[in-house]
Order: structure tokens, then C-alpha cells, then sequence
């Protein structure tokens, strides 16, 4: 373990970064008191992929999914009609009590 200075360190930051990789530890220090150690980084380790069919039979997929919508709740989607119990109806009360 050896220890630098922060002026030393500046000026020769490539080379302690050079040693570092080596696997020497600097310290840097200001005023000779001990600030930073200044040590190589662990490599992240890989991330384990997930396999295929986790979720299988969690899902269901209607048979009339692709069957185009009824009127009425076309209607909901583009905001043509409102269902009597939104707040956004203009007709809407809110319940007595």
C-alpha cells in the first residue's frame, strides 16, 4: 500500500491508475493524513437470463379478442358516451347520503 499526496496523485494519476490494475492500493492523502484509497473495481458480475416458460398458464387470451368492439364500448374508448356513474358525465350527482 502506498501513500501519495493529492498534488503527486494529480500529477501522476495515470501511473497509479496503471498500478492499481496490478493490484496495488494507493492512498491519497492530504496534508500526510489518509483522505481516499483509491483500489480497483470488482467486474460486475453476469447477469443469470431467465429461462423461457416462467409464466406459463399465468395468461389467458379470450377467443373474441380480435373481434372488433360492440358500439357501446367503442363508444367508452373515443369518449362519444360516458357511463352514468363518471364523475366526467355531465349528468353526473354525486350519491346522497
Amino acid at each position: 500500500m502506498k501513500t501519495v499526496n493529492v498534488h503527486e496523485a494529480k500529477a501522476h494519476l495515470s501511473e497509479y491508475l496503471a498500478a492499481v490494475e496490478r493490484g496495488e492500493e494507493i492512498v491519497i492523502a492530504r496534508r500526510n493524513k489518509p483522505v481516499a484509497r483509491l483500489v480497483a473495481v470488482e467486474p460486475d458480475k453476469p447477469k443469470k437470463r431467465r429461462p423461457f416458460g416462467l409464466a406459463k398458464g399465468m395468461g389467458h387470451v379470450p377467443d373474441d379478442f380480435n373481434e372488433p368492439l360492440d358500439d357501446e364500448t367503442l363508444a367508452l374508448f373515443t369518449g362519444e358516451k360516458m357511463l352514468p356513474g363518471d364523475p366526467l358525465n355531465p349528468d353526473w350527482e354525486p350519491e346522497k347520503p
